[in-house]
């Protein structure tokens, strides 16, 4: 009997002795076979690199603390033929601006258009921007700006708010691949003071509402990483009593750097603040009213 307890012990003492061994050895083995789960942010989508193309902002709000300077140029018209160098002797509208970026999302700039002696103050703020996986499937931005008629009183202005105009824009884009990228824009244009006629009766009435609305396409398809084909249309929605405005077609070419951006286009708007382009364009394409245009764009980081 003695004998049988002692095995008995001698059996148990092992049992447990090999549970202690393995309870941990089970332990280090789940914790082995447990993989580490990486997750993977959505992070913003660049759906354009400019801020604008063409005639038109972009969706784009640049990085904190950039400085942006912009030349716009546009020759006269083509239609004019040799006699001015298809528009390169011609009359032409040229436009000087700065941008800057003071906080996350948000620009802010001023510029003068040689047109019509115009001062405009604009800004632009990104409300959501596109993510690569899940989020927002589009940008979105809003763009505003208050232009000043700065030429002398030739008897188109009654008092100083006669001068003034604005332009407010709901951008919506989205990059649709590595390549193409699309953009929609309603806009409101509204102008203080409008050109006047007088009737049959003698009453004097407004040749074009003060409002006008308005809604741009545009796209941008990279052939080359720098490289790139872009058009931008501007389609009139407002119907006025006389000066209807032609829709602006536009189509051309962009080449970039890091730092600077450079597009040549043909279009057939000579004016440049949206406002302008989408109130008073007089020149018909179908008519083959174009003007040739570019833009040169200059940045500066100084973060």
């Amino acid at each position: 009997m003695k004998t049988l307890n002692k095995h008995f012990s001698s059996i148990l003492r092992g049992t447990v002795l090999y549970l202690l061994i393995l309870i941990p050895g089970t332990g280090l083995m789940a914790q082995d076979s447990t993989e580490a789960v990486t997750v993977v942010k959505p992070r913003p989508v660049t759906t354009f690199d400019g801020q604008f193309i063409v005639d038109n902002q972009t969706v784009t709000v640049l990085r904190k603390k950039v400085l942006n300077m912009s030349i716009q140029h546009r020759f006269g018209k083509v239609s004019n033929g040799a006699e001015d160098l298809y528009g390169i002797f011609g009359a032409g509208n040229m436009r000087l601006a700065l941008n800057y970026v003071p906080i996350e999302n948000l620009a802010v700039g001023v510029g003068v258009t040689k047109g019509n002696f115009l001062v405009d103050f604009n800004a632009k703020y990104s409300i959501v921007r596109q993510m690569d996986k899940g989020g927002w499937p589009v940008s979105i931005s809003y763009f505003g700006n208050m232009a000043l008629d700065a030429r002398k009183n030739s008897g188109l202005f009654v008092k100083y708010g006669d001068r003034v105009s604005y332009f407010n824009q709901l951008l919506i884009a989205r990059k649709i691949t590595e390549k193409l990228s699309v953009q929609v824009a309603p806009s409101l244009s509204h102008f203080n003071n409008v050109e006047a006629y007088r009737d049959k009766d003698g009453n004097i009435l407004p040749k074009m509402k003060n409002d006008h609305f308005a809604v741009s396409v545009l796209g941008r398809y990279k052939l080359t990483e720098r490289f790139h084909l872009i058009a931008n249309y501007d389609q009139p929605l407002t119907q006025h009593i006389t000066n209807n405005p032609q829709p602006n077609i536009c189509f051309g070419i962009e080449m970039t750097t890091i730092s600077h951006a450079f597009q040549i286009f043909a279009g057939n708007s000579g004016g440049i603040i949206p406002q302008y382009v989408n109130f008073y364009n007089q020149n018909d394409y179908r008519k083959g009213e174009f003007v040739i245009g570019f833009n040169i764009t200059r940045r500066w980081n100084f973060n």
